[in-house]
């Protein structure tokens, strides 16, 4: 078993499609990767819209934070 806490998200990633194709073969990866990798919306316009009144102080100091309850 791989200590998937030590990896970095690329290896994390390339790791569980290597699970997944050997558990759901190909077409089964293939059927996972479409149904979770295609959304629905316009994530750019609806972010937009949800900080359109902000500052850049306030998303600074948001940025800040979240980078401060970040574990190390």
């Amino acid at each position: 078993m791989i200590a998937i806490d030590h990896l970095t998200d690329e290896q994390f990633e390339r790791h569980a499609l290597q699970v997944l194709q050997r558990e759901l073969g190909p077409d089964g990866l293939a059927r996972f990767l479409r149904l979770n990798r295609s959304g629905t919306g316009d994530y750019t316009r609806d972010r937009q819209e949800m900080q359109k009144d902000l500052t850049i102080e306030q998303i600074v100091e948001s940025i800040r934070k979240h980078r401060q309850q970040r574990p190390q």
